[in-house]
């Protein structure tokens, strides 16, 4: 399919010899599927005897960037090192292998050409091949094709933003009173150089390296402890470094059109400054010796889009690998958007992580925006009162019951704070300029500039959810004969005050008043009358493409959760909830999830921050070494340290100890301050993961008796809802679990909206962003 969405940039299209190489290398493409070429489905047994098994150590060989990847060799008994030849394509690269400390025969394959390449091992007897596809670093890569605005950073190369990677050093003062990472002058060494010792005991200076680069258009980072003066060998590591990884993550959801400084701190796009006195984990991390890497493109508020933020890591995990080693395994960190790119990401795109510690959670983006757009539109009517039916009156109690909320405080933060901005095209974006009449150059703005740069998440989103159909389109998108990004929610069927008008908190008067006057909202995320159905393709995509999680694909990573109460801005405990209800649903069981409550708002207890991620270090060292023949989702609930459990802050009374030994929080929507949502008072359930609801017939006999419509209201609600109302006993319009490992184009480069399934790949590949029992997560 191609694009019909202009500003759009496709892969580069492929020259002739190029596109002989694809064409020479398609009859191969089982050998992305199979050990050593030998031609079997996945699972199906190991190569035979007389092959040599290949494996893309740094990647997957489907997505191998920037013309290099690490590639290891698995020698059957009998064939010696010194006989093995190995040719990417028609390039002897024999001389890039050797037996590396551990004993593997690997190296790495550099000089790639764009597309495919086919790296072949051959020795007296034997042989094996892997085709390998390489992809240019700027993108993409599988996300589809990328929007061609975009303001690179000054010292940009080309049009891919693309510069060689900078490098700078940085210490840990003994001082105290100077607290995080400092500069370091290799030239002038600081006298109060602290040191650290790693939790393999290795005690060196606690000197930083800081490797700052860009891919898919933006920055990436890479921290490590460092020796000044001393190689790193990739393939045999210095001792200080553990060979284990920390992702960190911001926060928020926005659309961005220009690079930025990847995130690093706890909370960072949460709690806007550090909090005096505490060791950010990532420092933490560092002293320990694990190696810490972030990107820009998987902070939420940066780029609110999960596919690229898997992308982002993707490439970043296969830069780390082939600079810095094979990892044992990788955790992530994150508050608010930090732990949705965490969830979606892990859910979707699975081996990327096998830790997740989320703070201040949200399972996803569209659930909580569907909640949003809710507050939004409830806005629209309480606080007008000039829309309010003759007699109606609303109080303050009656406003927050209907929200789901204590107040109406806390819908009104998200709706400034978050909704408001995430779709609204028309806000002053980063890297966007104030639009101007006709230039596409310029911002979107519906009067002068229909044709500009849009600043809604919504567009941002368009290959996984798909633009609008034909028939939806407003003005705007007939004048420039294109849909924009669907809305993947409705509201149409949605009896907003349900719960209240049957328990007699409100009249059937303000019941009737308000699903009258509520309406919906277009596109461009402005109100209309009729309510919102949302663009049925697009809710669809939402699920199916991991939008949506569903925590399908959570099953084998260990998850630790720590939050506090929620004090107005948007983050109550509700959604930490919504992950735990999902999970119990898709598995049986949240038994791979620790959930902590504390009493410091959003985040539970400052400390839990660096404590959750040592704890989640020895979660995943026990499974680790678990060599049983069980699948790895039990041994991530079987090796879960006994003293790792549910906690709640000191507060007398509310824990429980289970028969086991564990504990757990009791009372937890009461003193979790758990909170409600609009759809739950409609009458939707508390996983609120329903985007658009299935309508069964308004029927007067579903009303409780004691309900006493007038004919005039009765016929209101019939004109209200002409289709009917939400019949939430049956599962929403288009809910299901995601499809993993999706790509986003096809082989012309052209997009292909909701994803298509990637060619499933063997048994190790990509191993070095995990071992053991995590080398096939990565397997779709």
């Amino acid at each position: 399919m191609t694009s019909d969405t202009p500003g759009v940039r496709r892969p580069l299209r492929r020259g002739p010899l190029a596109l002989l190489a694809l064409v020479v290398a398609l009859p191969l493409l089982p050998l992305l599927l199979t050990p050593g070429g030998a031609g079997l489905l996945p699972g199906a047994g190991a190569a035979p005897a007389e092959g040599l098994r290949i494996l893309a150590v740094s990647t997957r060989p489907d997505l191998v960037t920037d013309g290099d990847v690490r590639v290891e060799i698995v020698l059957p008994d009998g064939v010696r090192p010194r006989e093995v030849r190995v040719t990417a394509g028609n390039r002897d690269v024999t001389d890039a292998f050797a037996v590396r400390r551990g004993g593997a025969f690997e190296g790495l394959v550099s000089g790639l050409r764009p597309g495919a390449t086919t790296i072949t091992a051959t020795a007296p007897g034997r042989s094996g091949t892997l085709a390998v596809v390489n992809h240019d670093t700027s993108g993409p890569v599988f996300s589809g094709p990328q929007s061609t605005y975009y303001r690179c950073q000054p010292t940009a190369r080309d049009r891919g933003c693309s510069e060689p990677a900078r490098y700078r050093l940085l210490y840990a003062s003994s001082n105290p009173l100077r607290p995080g990472l400092l500069p370091y002058d290799e030239k002038n060494p600081p006298s109060d150089v602290a040191t650290t010792t790693t939790d393999e005991g290795v005690r060196v200076p606690f000197i930083v390296r800081k490797e700052t680069g860009y891919a898919l258009r933006d920055r990436y980072t890479i921290f490590v402890l460092w020796r000044p003066g001393r190689a790193w060998d990739p393939f045999a590591p210095p001792s200080q470094f553990n060979r284990k990884l920390l992702i960190t993550h911001g926060g928020g959801c926005g659309a961005s059109y220009t690079p930025a400084d990847p995130p690093t701190g706890d909370f960072s796009g949460t709690i806007p400054v550090a909090i005096p006195g505490l060791q950010e984990s990532y420092v933490a991390a560092l002293s320990k010796g694990f190696g810490v890497m972030a990107t820009a493109l998987a902070n939420t508020g940066h780029h609110c889009n999960p596919v690229v933020n898997a992308e982002s890591l993707v490439l970043a995990k296969e830069r780390f690998v082939e600079q810095y080693g094979r990892l044992r395994y990788t955790i992530g960190t994150g508050c608010s958007g930090g732990s949705i790119a965490q969830y979606t990401v892990a859910n979707a795109y699975p081996g990327v992580y096998q830790g997740l510690v989320t703070t201040c959670s949200y399972p996803d983006t569209f659930t909580a925006g569907a909640q949003f757009a809710d507050y939004h539109l409830l806005r629209g009517y309480f606080e007008r009162p000039q829309r309010w039916g003759t007699g109606v009156v609303w109080t303050q109690e009656q406003m927050a019951a209907v929200e789901g909320h204590l107040s109406i405080v806390n819908g009104i933060v998200a709706d400034e704070g978050l909704f408001k901005a995430a779709l609204d095209p028309e806000h002053p974006c980063p890297g966007t300029t104030a639009p101007k009449r006709g230039d596409t150059r310029t911002r979107y703005d519906s009067r002068i500039n229909p044709g500009g740069v849009r600043c809604s998440v919504l567009d941002l989103l368009i290959n996984p959810l798909a633009p609008r159909p034909r028939s939806a389109w407003g003005p705007e998108e007939k004048q420039v004969g294109r849909g924009f990004g669907g809305i993947p929610f409705g509201n149409a069927g949605l009896q907003y005050g349900l719960k209240q008008l049957r328990s007699g908190l409100i009249t059937p008067a303000q019941f009737v008043d308000l699903n009258a006057a509520i309406g919906g909202l277009d596109v461009d995320e402005r109100r209309t009358r009729a309510r919102t159905v949302g663009d049925v393709a697009s809710v669809r995509n939402a699920y199916r493409t991991g939008l949506i999680n569903e925590a399908g694909g959570l099953s084998e990573v260990a998850i630790i959760d720590h939050g506090g109460p929620d004090p107005g801005a948007a983050h109550d405990t509700a959604h930490t909830f919504w992950t735990q209800e999902r999970l119990r649903r898709a598995q049986g069981h949240t038994d791979n999830r620790v959930m902590w409550f504390g009493l410091v708002p959003l985040i539970g207890d400052p400390r839990w921050a660096v404590e959750a991620l040592f704890e989640m270090d020895r979660w995943l060292s026990r499974i680790e070494v678990d060599r049983r023949d069980v699948p790895l989702a039990r041994k991530v609930v079987q090796d879960r340290p006994a003293n790792l459990t549910d906690r709640c802050s000191n507060i007398p009374g509310i824990l429980e100890v289970e028969r086991d030994g564990r504990t757990r929080c009791v009372q937890p929507e009461r003193l979790r301050l758990r909170l409600s949502t609009p759809r739950e008072q409609a009458g939707g359930p508390t996983t609120n993961d329903v985007l658009a609801c299935r309508l069964k017939p308004l029927r007067r006999a579903d009303y409780d008796q004691l309900i006493p419509f007038t004919d005039d209201q009765w016929r209101t609600l019939q004109r209200i809802f002409p289709d009917g109302v939400c019949d939430f006993s049956r599962r929403g319009i288009g809910q299901s679990q995601a499809r993993t490992w999706l790509g986003y184009s096809d082989a012309d480069g052209d997009v292909v909206y909701g994803g298509r399934e990637l060619p499933g790949v063997a048994r190790g590949q990509a191993s070095g962003w995990a071992g053991g029992v995590w080398a096939d997560l990565v397997r779709r």
